[in-house]
This record gives structure tokens, sequence and C-alpha cells, in this order.
């Protein structure tokens, strides 16, 4: 699986309490990622995959690693679609 990064050039990301707000620069979009997808996003660093991600997080979760993949696998889906990340070789 390609590793994912961070096009930080296309969002504006603020901590506000325990959650992190991406503002999508070109759409407007925003973001809120708490919990889970809070954790995946820090956990993306132009390395690691959504397996590694899932695996290096369960841990952290009640859940399995397999559940958090599919998590994160739906999240990075949905900031590749605005460009937010994406996958590298």
């Amino acid at each position: 699986m390609p590793a994912i990064r961070k096009l930080t050039g296309n969002f504006i990301a603020t901590e506000v309490g325990d959650e992190i707000l991406l503002i999508d620069l070109d759409g407007g979009e925003l973001f809120s990622l708490s919990g889970t997808a809070r954790a995946i996003w820090d956990a993306i660093d132009g390395r690691r995959d959504t397996k590694a991600i899932a695996e290096a997080l369960a841990p952290s979760f009640d859940a399995t690693a397999q559940a958090i993949e599919r998590d994160a696998a739906g999240l990075v889906k949905a900031l590749a679609d605005v460009r937010l990340v994406e996958e590298i070789n």
C-alpha cells in the first residue's frame, strides 16, 4: 500500500481542545477531527500507509487494527478528495 502524506499548502490546521480543525484553502470546507480521526491525522507522516497507521494506533483504542484501518481508509479518501492528503509511492 502507498504511504500517505499531508499536502500542507492546501489547508490550515488549528488545534481546539481535543480536536483539530482543518480548513481546505481551495474549497473552504471545514473538517473537525477528534478521537480516532484526530489520531489518524496525527499519524499521517508520509512514510506509513493506512495499515501501518492502524497497527500503531490499535493499542491506544478499544478497536481492532482492522476496524481502525477501515476508518483510516475512509478518512484518507475524504481528505484526498479535497486534496488535503495524497498517497505516494
